[in-house]
């Protein structure tokens, strides 16, 4: 499992930096957003950050990481669990009036990151921590006012990846699925 778990992280950084050219955009966007639907019995607020990084305007890479404090809440016999993600994702997106100025980018995302939940019982024991793989599809829309401060919403699916301990080089699908949408300024350099 080890074992994979690092080829699949160096996997991830290679394509992920692998198609940054010398000149590249680089947006900083932090969000607010929700999780919701799939194996989730009602809606969770997450937030977080991401910085994504256009070549020539239409290929791309992206690191995004997510926090959901009270993703499953604390209960009589179960501590509280909260959710953090970081995913390294690859972009497509087509803008629309240019690079620069005024402009609207549509996209398409999807990547594979780490998943982690955490519970912790009390102040007298330990965390409880799972770290599992987890892929994200989805797509969104970039609008900048100008050069450098815009907006972007964007919509994607998540699911956990699990290694069942064989000898197949590929993860299977988890247990754990959801959408997640999230909005916030963009910051354009």
């Amino acid at each position: 499992m080890r074992r994979l778990s690092g080829i699949l992280l160096a996997a991830s950084f290679i394509i992920m930096f692998g198609v940054i050219p010398a000149r590249a955009e680089v947006t900083l966007t932090p969000f607010i957003g929700a999780l919701f639907k799939g194996d989730l019995p009602n809606s969770k607020a997450d937030y977080g950050a991401s910085a994504t990084f256009m070549g020539g305007g239409i290929f791309g890479a992206e690191i995004l990481f997510n926090y959901a404090p009270r993703f499953v809440p604390a209960s009589a016999t179960t501590p509280a669990v909260a959710q953090a993600g970081l995913m390294g994702n690859l972009v497509v997106g087509v803008p629309i009036g240019g690079d620069a100025g005024k402009s609207v980018k549509p996209y398409v995302t999807g990547g594979i990151g780490l998943f982690r939940a955490t519970a912790k019982k009390n102040d007298f024991f330990d965390r409880i921590t799972s770290n599992d793989f987890a892929y994200n599809l989805g797509g969104g829309v970039m609008a900048f006012f100008n050069d450098h401060i815009g907006i972007r919403g964007d919509l994607r699916y998540v699911r956990t990846l699990r290694d069942d301990n064989s000898s197949d080089l590929f993860l299977k699908k988890g247990d754990l699925n959801f959408w997640r949408w999230n909005i916030g300024p963009s910051f354009r350099f």
